[in-house]
């Protein structure tokens, strides 16, 4: 079996060869690290990481060439230089201050949405369901395909946030605020991006054989989620819907949601939205056997390799591979890290829990 084989197998519940040797990425600092401990310099991206090391994804899944977000993006640009640190406007025209070096999170400044003004200028210039880009350029999509299965890879299709995508515009502070305060012009908001993705994508999936959607969705913190469950259910899992339905229709049956945090409260309405597949399932917040135990087949589970206990060494190692092979043995399951790869776990440390995950592969 080749790689779409076997990660198509195991996401509809089937029995593969093996699982797919999948994995979640590295911070450039960790990379940059096992530079001193024997990877070769030309190492530096995830993708190349992953070939290098002789795995079969997950940055290495191709991803259709297809915008159905901000579009035209803003231009990067560097507005300050404060010695250690930038004053950058990045391609969501959010403005932020960041460390020249190392990474951490930025301290956002200002954002482009912070009225209803705001949003009107972004919907009619950057989010326009009308854009001629986002038409589809069918021959050139069926060669993207094509190429990819040939080579024995998923096709994966960016399915958008709901959420996410306001948060970044907004700021997570300024979006609570709006949620709670004008319900009303969110739901517009959601509903402007679910016409948006229900539009570009029915055209764009037309005579296409993709194997998932991909959803990203950052709404949860180490307690739970960013916006009451309540709320959740009545603002977005109704749209999920009806974007899952439209995906079903071009034979996509695997949604796979990519949240970090604790996402126990939010795992119901997703299922009820017809996205299935939890990613990449934070082992410091989310209990995946707990996940498996109430919900069963109802849900397909990728990650939760918890990566702080590879930085522990071999024997914290060996423990973790043990627990994975327990909820591997129950099926639809793909073990990966469960985020990327931090700078304190060794190259000596990864490779061996490389070696030991074949164990249960």
């Amino acid at each position: 079996m080749n790689i779409r084989e076997r990660f198509n197998a195991v996401l509809h519940w089937q029995k593969p060869d093996r699982l797919p040797n999948m994995d979640f990425g590295y911070w450039k600092e960790t990379l940059e690290i096992w530079h001193e401990q024997g990877l070769p310099p030309e190492i530096d991206t995830n993708v190349k990481a992953e070939e290098y090391f002789g795995l079969d994804g997950s940055d290495r899944i191709p991803s259709l060439p297809v915008s159905i977000f901000i579009h035209p993006s803003f231009e990067y640009k560097i507005l300050e230089d404060e010695g250690d640190r930038l004053i950058i406007r990045d391609g969501e025209g959010v403005i932020s201050e960041v460390f020249k070096h190392g990474a951490s999170i930025p301290h956002y400044l200002k954002f482009p949405i912070e009225t209803r003004k705001d949003w009107e200028k972004i919907k009619t210039q950057r989010l326009r369901i009308d854009d001629p880009a986002r038409k589809p350029n069918r021959a050139k999509l069926k060669a993207f395909v094509d190429k990819a299965h040939a080579d024995g890879m998923p096709v994966r299709v960016n399915a958008g946030s709901l959420y996410g995508w306001l948060r970044n515009l907004m700021g997570v502070e300024n979006f609570s605020i709006a949620i709670l305060t004008d319900k009303e012009w969110v739901e517009e908001m959601m509903e402007h991006l679910t016409q948006l993705i229900l539009h570009v994508l029915d055209n764009v999936l037309s005579g296409l054989d993709v194997d998932v959607a991909w959803w990203w969705e950052d709404m949860c913190y180490n307690h739970g989620p960013l916006i009451s469950p309540a709320l959740f259910n009545e603002l977005m899992v109704p749209r999920y819907k009806r974007i899952t339905d439209m995906l079903r229709s071009h034979g996509i049956d695997v949604n796979v949601l990519d949240c970090d945090g604790n996402i126990h409260e939010l795992v119901p309405g997703w299922l009820e939205g017809g996205i299935n597949c939890m990613f990449p399932l934070e082992t410091t917040h989310t209990n995946a056997e707990k996940i498996r135990q109430i919900h069963g087949n109802e849900v397909l589970l990728f990650g939760n390799a918890n990566k702080i206990e590879l930085a522990k060494g071999h024997d914290a190692i060996d423990r973790e591979i043990e627990r994975l092979g327990n909820l591997v043995e129950k099926g639809g399951f793909i073990p990966c890290i469960d985020h990327r790869v931090p700078p304190d776990v060794s190259m000596e440390n990864y490779l061996y829990y490389l070696e030991k995950k074949q164990t249960i592969l």
